[in-house]
C-alpha cells in the first residue's frame, strides 16, 4: 500500500532530522521524505499533525514466554502489545523452553512470528547447550538460521574456561555476545545489599556481583577481540567500567532497563513484589549514574527487560515471588517522561530506543532513510494516558507503574509499511 504520513514532526536521530514534513511509503519501504517520488499515487493518508513520527522502537530484551507456551503470554499476545507501544522489533533471549540452542527452535519462533504479523521478533542463540554453561552450542548453525547474536540468556557462565572458549567460538563466526553481568556465586539474593535489605531482612546482592563479572569479562574481551554487549546494568561502578573499556576502544556496548532509571531500593518498602527484579534495584547514586551513562552514550540503548508473569507469581511472600516486570506497554511512555524529568534531549532518548539498539545488533534499521524498511511509530507528545489494567496490552500485568500517568500515547505503528496498530478514538487518554 502507498501511504502518505502528512504534517508530522519527523524525528530520525540516525539522520539528525527533526522537522515538520511528510513521509511517503510504498512497497513496505520509505519512498520519500518531504516530497513523494514521481507518479506516487496515495492510497491512504495518515494525519500526523501535532504528532511525532519516528522509527519503530527496537527492544533488546523481551521475554515472550514461548515456544513452550507454559504461560498465557505468547508471541501473538506480546507482539500485539509491542505494536500498541510503538515497538516494531523485539529481541528474544534464548532462555525459552526449549532453549534456543538449535535451528528448529528458531524456525518455530519465526513461524509463530509470521502468523502473528504484529512485530518483528529476532532471536539470540544460546552460548552453551541448554544454557548449562558446560559445552558450547552450535553457534554457526544458529547464525545460519538468523540469530542476531548469542547469549547466556540470563544464566551467566561461571566456568571461566568455558566462557573463554565460547567467546573464541563466537568471534570466529563474527557474532556479538550478549552477556549477563552477574557472578552466580555472589548473585543469590533478593535485594541490593545495603541498609534497606538489612532492615527488611532480605538477602542482599552486592554491587560486586555485577562489577566483578564485568571486570572478568572485559579482560577476556581484551584478549580475544570479540564484540560483546552487557545487558541491563544496575550499578554506578558498572557504568565506569564500561566507559573505561570504550575509551580503550574495546568492542563493548551496554544497555539499561527502563525501570532502573526510575526505581531504587527504597521502592521495596512494604515488600512490594512488583519491584522484585534481577538485577535488583540499587541506590539513588546508581540511578543517577545510569542516567548520566545514558546521556553520555556509554549506555547505548534502553530496553524493557520485559518479563510477563501470571498474577500468582507476584502474590506470595516477597522471597517466594518471581523477579521481573512486564515492560512493553510502558517503554515509550517512561522514556518520554525521562526526557522531561531528567532534562534530556528527546532526540537522544529516541535514539536509545531506535538507532542505538540497531547499531548494537549490527542491523541496518532504526532509521527512516529513503529505501529503508518502513518501521514507524507515531505518537502524540502532548497527550497523556493513565496506566491501568483496562488499557494494558501485555498478558502479564506485573508492573509497579500501574496508576502512573505517562506522556505520548501511540496513535499508529507501521511494520514494513503495514499499519499494525491504530489507536481508536474511544481509547482513553488523560
Amino acid at each position: 500500500m502507498r501511504i502518505a504520513i502528512r504534517g508530522g514532526r519527523l524525528i530520525d536521530p540516525a539522520q539528525h532530522i527533526d522537522t515538520i514534513t511528510d513521509v511517503f511509503i510504498a512497497e513496505g519501504r520509505i519512498a520519500g521524505i518531504g516530497r513523494p517520488p514521481e507518479a506516487f499515487a496515495v492510497e491512504r493518508i495518515i494525519d500526523a499533525r501535532h504528532r511525532i513520527v519516528c522509527p519503530g522502537l527496537i527492544d533488546l530484551c523481551a521475554r515472550l514466554r514461548e515456544p513452550g507456551m507454559t504461560h498465557k503470554a505468547t508471541i501473538a499476545s506480546e507482539s500485539r502489545a509491542a505494536a500498541a507501544a510503538g515497538i516494531t522489533t523485539l529481541i528474544c533471549p534464548p532462555d525459552t523452553d526449549p532453549v534456543i540452542d538449535e535451528p528448529s527452535v528458531v524456525e518455530l519462533i519465526r513461524r509463530r512470528t509470521k502468523a502473528a504479523g504484529q512485530a518483528r521478533i529476532l532471536a539470540l542463540g544460546a552460548l552453551t547447550h541448554r544454557l548449562r554453561g558446560e559445552r558450547l552450542a552450535e553457534m554457526a548453525a544458529l547464525k545460519d538460521v538468523g540469530c542476531v547474536g548469542v547469549s547466556d540468556g540470563g544464566h551467566p557462565i561461571s566456568n571461566t574456561l568455558v566462557l573463554r572458549r565460547a567467546l573464541e567460538y563466537a568471534a570466529t563466526f563474527d557474532l556479538t555476545v550478549f552477556l549477563t553481568p552477574l557472578d552466580p556465586c555472589l548473585g543469590h539474593g533478593l535485594a541490593h545489599e545495603g541498609q534497606v535489605a538489612s532492615r527488611m531482612g532480605l538477602a542482599g546482592i552486592p554491587a560486586a556481583a555485577e562489577t566483578g563479572a564485568i571486570a572478568r569479562d572485559l579482560e577476556l574481551i581484551r584478549d580475544l577481540g570479540v564484540r560483546a554487549h552487557f545487558g541491563r546494568l544496575s550499578c554506578a561502578r558498572s557504568v565506569e567500567l564500561i566507559a573505561r573499556a570504550q575509551s580503550e576502544r574495546l568492542p563493548v556496548t551496554a544497555d539499561v532497563a527502563i525501570h532502573q532509571l526510575y526505581l531504587t531500593e527504597m521502592d521495596l518498602a512494604g515488600f512490594d513484589s512488583q519491584c522484585h527484579v534481577q538485577p535488583p534495584l540499587r541506590g539513588l547514586r546508581d540511578l543517577d549514574a545510569l542516567r548520566l551513562g545514558l546521556a553520555s552514550g556509554v549506555l547505548g540503548a534502553i530496553c524493557s527487560d520485559h518479563q510477563p508473569h501470571e498474577p500468582d507469581a507476584k502474590q506470595a511472600p516477597f522471597g517466594d515471588t518471581e523477579p521481573g516486570i512486564s515492560g512493553l506497554d510502558t517503554l515509550l511512555g517512561l522514556s518520554l517522561r525521562l526526557a522531561r524529568d531528567a532534562e534530556l534531549s528527546l532526540a537522544m532518548v529516541l535514539e536509545r530506543l531506535t538507532a542505538g539498539p540497531a547499531r548494537i545488533l549490527g542491523l541496518d534499521s532504526g532509521h527512516l532513510k529513503t529505501g529503508a524498511v518502513a518501521d514507524i511509530c507515531i505518537f502524540d507528545p502532548e497527550a497523556h494516558w493513565r496506566v491501568t489494567a483496562d488499557n494494558w496490552r501485555s498478558r502479564g500485568q506485573n508492573s509497579p507503574f500501574l496508576g502512573w500517568e505517562l506522556p505520548g500515547p501511540v496513535t499508529h505503528t507501521l511494520l514494513e509499511g503495514r499499519v499494525v496498530y491504530e489507536r481508536q478514538p474511544a481509547e482513553a487518554t488523560g
